[in-house]
């Protein structure tokens, strides 16, 4: 009786850890973030880019930006920050629903970063690690073939 305990519990604790690892992987969106997204992140729903006080929405790969007094939704930035440098521009990870509500917040909150200086590594430069091999980039299409980035 003992033993068959022992099984018993053993399989239910087999079973609630294969779960567990089901839901981390079901929560992670590596795949979909941009090349030049800060590495380290398995889950992100916003980038808050205080240089140009924007959002990019990265599971629609928009940009939120505010137009008029109204929040834009766009897959490219607009005319007047096409020469922003997203690849050494900070990005503030957001997991929020609908940050721009808290705009005025996050411009206080992260306008130290404004014009950083400073190194914040991206997923570009980690593709040598297997969860960093697929992911989004510019021209719309997921990538994980190293070779044939620009």
């Amino acid at each position: 009786m003992k033993k068959l305990l022992s099984i018993i519990g053993f399989a239910i604790a087999t079973l609630s850890m294969q779960s567990c690892a089901t839901q981390l992987r079901i929560g992670a969106n590596i795949g979909v973030q941009p090349y030049w997204g800060p590495a380290g992140y398995d889950h992100v729903e916003y980038y808050y880019l205080p240089d140009i006080e924007a959002y990019y929405y990265v599971t629609t790969h928009q940009f939120v930006y505010r137009e008029g007094g109204n929040w834009i939704f766009a897959a490219s930035l607009p005319p007047r920050w096409a020469n922003y440098d997203l690849v050494h521009g900070y990005k503030v990870v957001i997991n929020e629903p609908k940050p721009y509500l808290h705009f005025d917040e996050h411009r206080v909150k992260y306008a130290q970063y404004k014009n950083w200086n400073q190194h914040q590594e991206i997923i570009e430069e980690r593709h040598s690690e297997p969860k960093y091999q697929y992911h989004w980039h510019d021209d719309g299409q997921h990538r994980d073939d190293r070779r044939d980035h620009h």
